[in-house]
């Protein structure tokens, strides 16, 4: 299952630089994860400072 970025994020853009498959665009209300992309590795909750990726 893939990740997703709930609505506690502030747009910081530390989950993007953390993918490693770069599967995480920039949305119009926050970051999203591209499903599709997403290798459910975790490296995105593990640099996000609000904790706002979580497992689907």
């Amino acid at each position: 299952m893939a990740y997703v970025i709930n609505d506690d994020c502030i747009s910081c853009g530390a989950c993007a630089a953390g993918c490693p498959v770069e599967a995480i665009s920039e949305g119009a209300a926050h970051y999203e994860i591209n499903a599709d992309v997403c290798v459910d590795c975790g490296a995105c909750a593990g640099t996000c400072p609000v904790g706002a990726p979580n497992p689907q």
